[in-house]
């Protein structure tokens, strides 16, 4: 099964382009700035050749705007990254005009205002949102929320349920709590997940999941950090430094939204190799950046969380995992060097023996713990310059087409329940082991030198 990634995968080039100070961009956005004056909310849609879904998104959103914030003056941008498609008139034509009756819209709820925006430079969703917090921090807005384009299953709730913390209860950042299916969000359920909550401190289900809402003075400080728009934060890189920024400044309020089940285009896992090198560089250099801050996080507490909760179905996902293994066995033929260098003895031991296992794929097993051992000694690794970046975010890519082989085999049997449950299991377990990583952290070598 292929499905499209609504972002360009060829661009994944670790060299970017330079980007544009805040002042430079703001002076750029001044006739969407003109455009939007007076705007308390903004929700922004990043997008790249989304003309099949953006149409459902956008009336979405003017729906949950209308409906529920009918008082306060609202706009909805479409943010583009290169589009050559008809996104972007899509976007900026959608509208419930022909139907608010039946989509239940007071007759007198105001149309939001509409623009558009787009980058040149590195192509990705994270410098297709930067604009969008530029021009909340312009134009002093209250509250803003961002939606993915290739949403199948929003709601116009979504929009009260993302918004409405903020703009009646002052939070700062809200992230979404979705109901999904055990072999979607690979990456968020085997380390953004867990590895942001024992870090960090806040069980944050979905540190990357897309669809958040935040203050205005949170996305006024995430304008003004130039110096992150050449890094990975300007791809996929953006939600995890969205999120971890939020909880690791200390003075923005955190909470989570339910919203229900996410259906949108969901890829294999064995096609995300690209999405993991930059969320996973982020997180990494995050915690170099922030490591005063979760050195001594030693509990994980629940954050608030708003909104009733329901089930709801979810699209299946299937997973190719003899492709995965196939992956899995070769990277560690080929990154034997870079694994031997950034991972302890134990670990690097427990790597091969899974390796071997790969002929056995019905029974293969790639326990939880070794990739937690494994994902620390990369961390240490890579922070204290022991192997260069890429190199080690390309053998840590075999590793987790292993991990996520062998999850899909553990749940294979599970219903939604029992999923959750065993990827809610896993951030005790990367707490379970931080003491570890403060010991080597601390020492500031790689683990492989450590005996």
């Amino acid at each position: 099964m292929t499905h499209h990634l609504p972002w360009p995968e060829e661009h994944d080039d670790p060299a970017h382009e330079p980007a544009p100070s805040i002042d430079e961009l703001t002076q750029h956005l001044s006739p969407q700035i003109d455009a939007l004056r007076g705007a308390d909310i903004i929700c922004g849609v990043p997008c790249f050749n989304s003309e099949g879904t953006l149409r459902h998104v956008v009336r979405s959103i003017e729906t949950g705007l209308r409906r529920y914030f009918p008082d306060v003056r609202s706009a909805i941008v479409i943010l583009d990254s290169g589009s050559t498609d008809r996104s972007v008139e899509v976007g900026l034509t959608a509208t419930t005009s022909v139907d608010q009756d039946l989509l239940l819209i007071p007759s007198t709820s105001p149309f939001p205002a509409r623009a558009s925006t787009r980058l040149e430079g590195t192509r990705g969703k994270g410098n297709a949102l930067r604009p969008l917090f530029t021009l909340a921090r312009a134009l002093g807005t209250k509250a803003c929320a961002t939606f993915d384009s290739d949403l199948r299953s929003i709601q116009p709730a979504w929009v009260e349920h993302l918004v409405g913390p903020v703009l009646s209860y002052g939070w700062d950042h809200v992230a979404p709590l979705y109901v999904r299916h055990r072999n979607d969000g690979t990456i968020t359920n085997s380390i953004a997940y867990p590895l942001t909550a024992a870090l960090y401190g806040t069980r944050i289900r979905q540190p990357i999941g897309g669809d958040f809402g935040f203050s205005g003075r949170l996305a006024s400080y995430w304008a003004e950090q130039d110096d992150m728009w050449t890094t990975e934060v300007a791809r996929f890189g953006i939600d995890i430094w969205m999120t971890t920024s939020a909880l690791a400044r200390g003075d923005f309020r955190v909470c989570q939204a339910r919203l229900g089940s996410k259906i949108h285009d969901a890829k294999d896992p064995g096609h995300l190799g690209p999405m993991f090198r930059q969320v996973v560089g982020t997180l990494f250099d995050l915690a170099g950046r922030y490591v005063d801050r979760w050195r001594d996080v030693d509990r994980i507490e629940l954050p608030p969380i708003y909104g009733f909760p329901y089930t709801t179905g979810t699209d299946d996902v299937p997973v190719d995992r003899q492709a995965l293994l196939d992956k899995f066995a070769t990277g560690v033929r080929k990154d034997d060097a870079v694994l031997r260098t950034a991972l302890s003895p134990d670990t690097f031991g427990g790597v091969r023996a899974a390796a071997a296992r790969t002929a056995k794929p019905a029974a293969f097993e790639f326990p939880i713990e070794l990739w937690i051992d494994a994902v620390y000694d990369f961390m240490i690794a890579v922070n204290a310059e022991a192997v260069p970046w890429r190199d080690a975010l390309n053998a840590m890519i075999g590793l987790y087409f292993a991990r996520t082989a062998s999850f899909v085999r553990e749940a294979a049997n599970d219903s939604q329940e029992e999923a959750d449950a065993r990827i809610d299991s896993f951030p005790d377990l990367y707490l379970s082991r931080k003491d570890g990583l403060r010991r080597r952290w601390s020492a500031g070598v790689p683990a492989s030198t450590l005996r």
